[in-house]
């Protein structure tokens, strides 16, 4: 099958150039130590290692001896091979900084239940790297799901039909849904934002409503102390914030107040 599926360099090439004219950056998996010199070819901007060579020592090493960045794919590992992995590419010239390690499942396709997602947070704690998912189940879910939870990168596999011969296409999406991942993908990453917690310009004109004011509940004279038979806490928020509340009760009102009215004091 994989024989069948090969593509030759003039292939690629043709790939690249297509995915040049719609401005996708272009990318490809080597299995090999020969196909993989066919990297400077190809002029690629990162090299994606498959999870079958997560322990290919000499392959590791030979990728670790160039000046790319590198996606690292996981499926079937332990968390000591990935940190194992990641020591011997990081031997030369590639730094930690430059490898993306996608935590995945390589079942087509994964029943959902597998995706363990918080794996993939296991990998960015212990060993200190990006990351991101390679997702094989089927839908979108367990995608977006990782980009909420921090992934930097989404693998998934697209096809024309889902019908088509062979293991990948059940797992993959059709152009449809890729497109309704990409935009979803997008709307999350404006959901979450700068991580900076504070009130936002839309919701700033609520304030007024929504936060609340001390209030005197009936006359209060100048002189009389404040107490919880006088005043009160309601809407809206334009008087003394009712966090003071405390500064105010067994105080002397410094001027009248009528029933319902801000209470406006010096603390």
């Amino acid at each position: 099958m994989g024989k069948k599926l090969e593509l030759s360099e003039k292939e690629h090439l043709i790939l690249k150039k297509y995915c040049k004219k719609k401005r996708i950056k272009y990318l490809t998996t080597f299995h090999d130590l020969q196909s993989l010199q066919s990297y400077k070819l190809f002029k690629l901007d990162y090299i994606k290692i498959g999870s079958g060579d997560i322990n290919n020592l000499p392959y590791l090493e030979r990728i670790s001896k160039m000046k790319i960045k590198v996606i690292l794919s996981t499926g079937l590992s332990y968390l000591n091979e990935v940190q194992q992995a990641i020591r011997i590419l990081t031997k030369n010239k590639l730094k930690k900084k430059d490898i993306i390690v996608l935590h995945c499942n390589t079942a087509y396709p994964t029943p959902i239940e597998d995706s363990n997602l918080n794996a993939m947070i296991t990998i960015k704690k212990k060993l200190g790297v990006k990351v991101g998912f390679s997702d094989h189940t089927e839908g979108i879910v367990a995608s977006l799901a990782a980009v909420s939870m921090g992934a930097l990168v989404i693998e998934k596999h697209f096809t024309l039909s889902k019908k088509l011969s062979g293991p990948d296409h059940k797992a993959s999406l059709s152009p449809r849904e890729l497109r309704d991942l990409i935009s979803s993908i997008r709307q999350i990453e404006l959901a979450k934002g700068d991580s900076i917690k504070k009130p936002t310009e839309s919701e700033l004109k609520n304030q007024n409503f929504v936060r609340k004011s001390i209030f005197s509940i009936k006359k209060i004279k100048k002189g009389e102390k404040f107490s919880n038979e006088n005043i009160f806490i309601k809407r809206p928020s334009t008087g003394m914030s009712p966090m003071l509340i405390n500064k105010i009760l067994g105080k002397k009102a410094s001027k009248n107040y009528l029933p319902d009215q801000f209470i406006k004091e010096k603390i």
